[in-house]
């Protein structure tokens, strides 16, 4: 079902700005294994799936730290999120895949409409870089993007908009022509204040965080998102 909080100009729309974990792919369950071979590692309990599925959607440093239960001993911190990234690399793909829908609605949204130049797509992920552009590649979906950032491209991450406004000023466009899509507050957060349009997405890991930052559109599958988009 389609929720409209505000109308979203889809013809004035010329960039497209997708998160990747719980968007574009389900990457849970590599993430989760990988979060547990760190804690065993360490001599730590491993955790349900599901429990670190909640941890996910701030990028890697946060992901580690929140598994762990937030220590103080920085220096511990550090140490279990390289073994974490060491291992996730190697494991990314294992169990990986892309939602049903996305390719179909990730050609519909380039496509040419009206004569006008087809829509640029993006991916900004507060995962880091690396093994974004990693997944991205492995999972056959390079060719829709124009450019991939992550969560160690910049200085900050999502919600801040310093990404977004990197895309839009490298891709031509403005903020009333972009769109960012994901699955949390994050990606919201992130559109509102970099002043763009905005659809969250039902099916990822955190729906339940849009609550406390609406976005323009609420859908609940990615044919929908293609639908909006028009």
């Amino acid at each position: 079902m389609i929720q409209t909080n505000r109308i979203l100009p889809a013809d004035q729309i010329k960039l497209v700005v997708w998160d990747l974990d719980g968007t574009l792919v389900d990457s849970e369950l590599d993430l989760a294994h990988s979060i547990n071979a760190m804690l065993r590692h360490f001599k730590r309990p491993e955790l349900p799936v599901e429990t670190i599925g909640t941890f996910i959607g701030d990028g890697a440093p946060m992901l580690v730290r929140r598994s762990l239960g937030d220590p103080n001993d920085e220096g511990f911190v550090k140490e279990a999120l390289e073994y974490f990234l060491l291992y996730y690399r190697a494991h990314k793909l294992d169990n990986t895949y892309v939602y049903d829908g996305i390719i179909s609605a990730l050609h519909s949204i380039g496509t040419t409409r009206n004569g006008a130049p087809p829509r640029k797509q993006a991916v900004l992920t507060n995962k880091p870089v690396r093994p974004s552009r990693d997944i991205v590649a492995g999972l056959g979906l390079g060719e829709f993007f124009a450019q991939i950032y992550g969560g160690n491209s910049f200085e900050t991450k999502k919600p801040d908009p310093l990404g977004a406004e990197t895309l839009m000023k490298e891709l031509g466009v403005t903020a009333a022509e972009t769109v960012m899509i994901g699955d949390s507050q994050n990606d919201s957060l992130t559109a509102k204040n970099a002043g763009m349009w905005s659809i969250g997405v039902t099916y990822g890991f955190s729906p339940e965080s849009l609550k406390h930052a609406p976005p323009d559109v609420v859908v609940d599958t990615p044919g929908e998102i293609a639908q909006v988009l028009g």
